[in-house]
């Protein structure tokens, strides 16, 4: 089974993926792979980031990785895969999200676009224009230490993605937020 975890840079992807790792799951760093297996077209100059090829990409994880018993692929485009069996959505609050740009040392500007992009949903719309609503979850880090997420995650695992009601997709909103300004 093929599992992304997707969301909007600094939803904490990459911490949750450390803690599966460190509990011996087979995670693959989705941009790693394209920078690796030569899947970048280019860069986008103005948002300072990669144009990757998403079909040699997602042909790559089908060919290397469809076998496999329970693989997790993380980064922000992983819900773009047509070949991924789950996809769970990390979801934060914009404060919260910008507050992790800063620390990551981002550019206001790009701060203002991903907090944009989690008010507006769009990594959840993207990933429902691809797969299935009941093959897609959203998880709210905002009261969770890293390690409860990975918990969460190992949960839907362990339970076979069944009664997962509490993150269906939907019932997070951000929208509110749209009016303040970040």
């Amino acid at each position: 089974m093929i599992i992304a975890i997707t969301g909007t840079p600094g939803t904490g992807k990459t911490s949750v993926a450390e803690q599966l790792r460190d509990k011996n799951f087979e995670v693959i760093d989705l941009n790693l792979v394209a920078k690796q297996k030569g899947f970048i077209l280019g860069v986008d100059r103005k948002r300072n980031s990669s144009i990757v090829d998403i079909k040699k990409l997602d042909k790559h994880v089908l060919e290397n990785y469809s076998d496999k018993s329970i693989v997790f692929i993380e980064g922000h485009l992983s819900h773009l895969l047509k070949n991924v069996d789950k996809v769970i959505v990390l979801r934060c609050p914009p404060l919260k999200l910008k507050q992790n740009l800063i620390k990551k040392g981002w550019k206001p500007e790009k701060i203002k676009e991903n907090v944009e992009s989690e008010i507006l949903d769009i990594i959840l719309c993207e990933a429902v224009d691809l797969h299935s609503e009941s093959d897609i979850f959203e998880v709210d880090v905002s009261k969770k230490s890293v390690k409860d997420v990975s918990d969460i995650i190992l949960d839907m695992v362990k339970c076979e993605f069944k009664n997962m009601k509490k993150y269906k997709i939907g019932d997070i909103d951000w929208s509110e937020e749209i009016l303040k300004d970040f």
